[in-house]
């Protein structure tokens, strides 16, 4: 829990009454490797802290080719947040690559809590829109740059996933082909 703590307090400091609150809400989870947990078409019901594990959120264009969007692991939030909050059938999915352990919280701890607590409500809005900030940086990276400085700027960024994420799932991320990452993995110096 306490892991937990200091991920929610690196975004705003909580009182000891609301973080016993929202502790006692978040629940253990574990999953086996190749878990769906959240599956296009359901409604997203948590809101995952990643204790263990690694996981991505894809996905399915036409012809059933898989597009990663996100990875998540140990000390992150995880889950398809529109879905979450929207509280509409997700358009992704999310899985686990290999085993994992959550702690996880409900859609309705989450809105009784922002609304008995406005500071959880302010950490809840200011960690969406930091979450936002990140996807739009990612959006216009996607759509700017070629493939050898996407690949860069992912090593810049987070060169431990190299060792932690299959190369197909980071090239899918990346959005080029697996053979142009295996190119660029070898062609690069790191």
């Amino acid at each position: 829990m306490q892991q937990l703590r200091t991920a929610i307090e690196a975004v705003i400091p909580l009182p000891e009454d609301a973080w016993e609150d929202l502790s006692s809400c978040f629940h253990p989870l574990a999953c086996k490797r190749k878990t769906v947990l959240t599956a296009a078409g359901d409604t997203e019901r948590y809101v995952y802290y990643v204790k263990e594990g690694l996981q991505r959120a894809f996905a399915l264009a036409d012809g059933q080719k898989e597009a990663t969007l996100m990875f998540s692991y140990p000390g992150s939030f995880s889950g398809i947040i529109d879905s979450f909050f929207l509280q509409q059938p997700s358009k992704y999915y999310l899985e686990t690559l290999t085993q994992s352990a959550f702690l996880r919280i409900s859609f309705n701890d989450i809105q009784r809590l922002m609304q008995q607590y406005p500071v959880i409500a302010r950490w809840i809005h200011v960690g969406t829109m930091a979450a936002m900030a990140g996807v739009m940086e990612r959006l216009i990276e996607i759509q700017t740059l070629g493939a050898e400085q996407k690949f860069r700027r992912l090593l810049t960024r987070s060169p431990h996933v190299l060792q932690m994420i299959p190369h197909k799932y980071l090239a899918s991320y990346l959005g080029i082909d697996p053979a142009t990452f295996s190119k660029l993995l070898g062609g690069i110096r790191l």
